[in-house]
């Protein structure tokens, strides 16, 4: 059972007027305001007092879909690039960890590592890269592709792809950079080491133009859950984000994810797992319940198909809102997780696609849990205690008022369970998190 030793993890999945679809129609939202930075300074810096070790920002490179009577009633169409907004974020901060998240489909393994390796120097160690494969084609199009490349090959890539970043962070040892003044010696150069990566997808000679980054690796968090996404995750992953509704199945995956570490040489503690938590928080059972129905209440049913589409990676052509979903349903290209949770979910449940979208519309397919904190906390500590997380990336259904109530009702809960550190912790994300900080493992030669 997690205690002051070995306290559970907390993330903050940050979207900015909150997680659930409709948050940005509710009341107390402010909307209108969602590319003001001062709110971002907000929250972040709220979460950072309220012993959340990290803030995790998800990216599309574009807008997610085409239907415009469902896009032009979505507030996620502006956003910021997650790496500039947490660079900005950063000198307002000391403690909490800034998660970013990037495409290994749509970028370059050396543009990558030297961005992250920017935030992590410019943080002081509090970097961590999501790795994501993309799975919206609308992505595709916006990068000069025609389509999604299929599911196998973009984890393909995405195994070399982090490989290669994580060898360019060893571009030089921790004390490569002497800057001796006295001797005109700037680094070192026995302590330089040229990648000269040579593989199937990439071609990299290296080194890095930045020294290496304070954690070493910056953290790597990684959000599929399908047997490619566990795999890539077992080899690279520092920490996994994933979706689980019930507790049976969650321990399930946990186990078997942890069981594959032993292929790569890693124990159980070099990987966490944080599955997502949305808390609809109350002073009583029928606040948090009043609090909920009145999101659900806002849902506009124009978004209803197109986020099931979109989010499930299911064909819903020619269906309405009142249909079931069809016997055989095509494999799309998409994220295959998490259609394989919205298929099994509307089929266990009989569900129309109505009801998925209701189901959806603010968990995801991640646990949901609608009561009082006592409550919220008893499902976070049953699942903690019988391995089925580490700790949970917490996704409010309404920003600033749900992160308010998680402060003042939960985290108390936690602390006096003995589940939840009573003091903001110091030091590197990586030493936040109970993680090693890499060895240099480069022993390419050092080069004049």
């Amino acid at each position: 059972m997690p205690n002051q030793e070995r306290p559970i993890k907390l993330g903050l999945f940050l979207i900015v007027d909150g997680s659930h679809e409709a948050a940005w129609r509710h009341p107390d939202a402010t909307s209108g305001r969602g590319m003001e930075f001062k709110r971002y300074v907000d929250i972040v810096t709220n979460a950072e007092s309220n012993f959340f070790d990290f803030v995790f920002l998800a990216d599309t490179l574009g807008i997610t879909s085409d239907n415009l009577p469902m896009i032009s009633r979505n507030a996620r169409t502006e956003c910021y690039d997650p790496i500039v907004l947490l660079s900005a974020l950063a000198p307002f901060t000391q403690a909490i960890g800034l998660v970013a998240t990037a495409s290994t489909s749509y970028n370059d393994p050396y543009q990558v590592a030297r961005r992250f390796a920017s935030l992590d120097h410019l943080s002081d160690g509090r970097a961590g890269w999501n790795v994501v494969t993309s799975a919206n084609r609308f992505e595709a199009l916006n990068l000069s592709n025609d389509d999604l490349p299929p599911h196998e090959a973009r984890y393909r890539r995405a195994r070399e792809f982090v490989s290669v970043v994580k060898g360019l962070w060893d571009s030089w040892d921790d004390d490569a950079f002497v800057r001796d003044k006295a001797s005109g010696l700037y680094f070192d150069p026995s302590k330089m080491h040229v990648l000269d990566h040579r593989g199937e997808l990439f071609s990299v000679r290296g080194p890095l133009n930045i020294p290496r980054p304070p954690q070493g690796h910056p953290v790597i968090v990684q959000a599929g859950s399908s047997e490619d996404g566990q795999e890539l995750a077992a080899a690279t992953a520092d920490v996994v984000f994933t979706a689980q509704e019930n507790l049976a199945e969650a321990r399930e995956f946990y186990a078997r994810l942890k069981a594959r570490l032993r292929h790569y040489d890693r124990s159980e503690d070099d990987l966490i797992i944080m599955p997502g938590i949305f808390p609809v928080v109350g002073r009583t059972q029928r606040e948090a319940e009043d609090r909920f129905e009145h999101l659900q209440s806002l849902l506009h049913p124009d978004v209803g198909i197109p986020f099931i589409s979109r989010l499930g990676g299911l064909d819903l052509s020619g269906l309405t809102l009142d249909d079931m979903l069809p016997t055989v349903i095509d494999v799309t290209n998409s994220s295959r997780s998490r259609q394989e949770l919205f298929v099994a979910t509307a089929r266990r449940d009989s569900l129309t696609i109505r009801q998925m979208f209701m189901r959806f519309a603010g968990a995801r397919g991640h646990l949901q849990v609608v009561g009082t904190a006592a409550m919220i906390a008893d499902c976070i500590e049953e699942w903690v205690s019988t391995q089925a997380a580490d700790g949970f990336n917490v996704m409010p259904p309404l920003l600033p008022g749900s992160m308010t109530d998680f402060k003042d009702l939960v985290i108390p809960e936690l602390q006096h369970r003995g589940l939840l550190s009573s003091a903001v912790g110091a030091g590197t994300l990586r030493e936040k998190l109970g993680l090693r900080h890499p060895a240099d493992l480069s022993h390419a030669p050092a080069t004049q």
